[in-house]
């Protein structure tokens, strides 16, 4: 069984620059960070002309398709009847990109096929992880 999945996703660019009416972007999960999601931009959706990854909480992503959530860089909310928005905030601006919220939901159900939610920690092997610690600090 695969430990990452990956899905791309048209994301309508609603507030930065460069202006783009649709960007293709990919939300991807990885079981060996079981809490977090990535959304990644294109280069040439970005004001750097570089590729740009975001990494937030999933329950952010799974709270934000119900209400709006999230108080810092990363905020998600329901925006109509299938759309959700996700604001991402940096020090150079603020992009504002709308998702069909059904692309969000087969996102989440496939990680949760992978990682049920509230099982993510199961994921972590403590006592390798300490072991590695122990060797890395001697």
């Amino acid at each position: 069984m695969s430990t990452v999945i990956e899905q791309p996703v048209e994301a309508r660019l609603v507030a930065a620059a460069p202006r783009m009416a649709s960007i293709p972007a990919t939300l991807r999960y990885d079981r060996s960070d079981p809490f977090a999601v990535r959304m990644t931009f294109p280069a040439p959706a970005t004001l750097e002309g570089v590729e740009v990854c975001w990494t937030f909480a999933r329950e952010l992503l799974t709270a934000g398709l119900h209400e709006p959530e999230g108080h810092g860089d990363v905020r998600v909310r329901p925006y109509g009847y299938d759309r959700t928005v996700l604001e991402f905030h940096a020090p150079e601006g603020t992009a504002v990109v709308h998702v069909r919220s059904g692309e969000i939901r087969r996102f989440l159900e496939a990680t949760g096929e992978l990682v049920p939610a509230g099982l993510e920690h199961l994921q972590f092997d403590l006592d390798r992880d300490l072991a590695e610690l122990i060797r890395d600090a001697g």
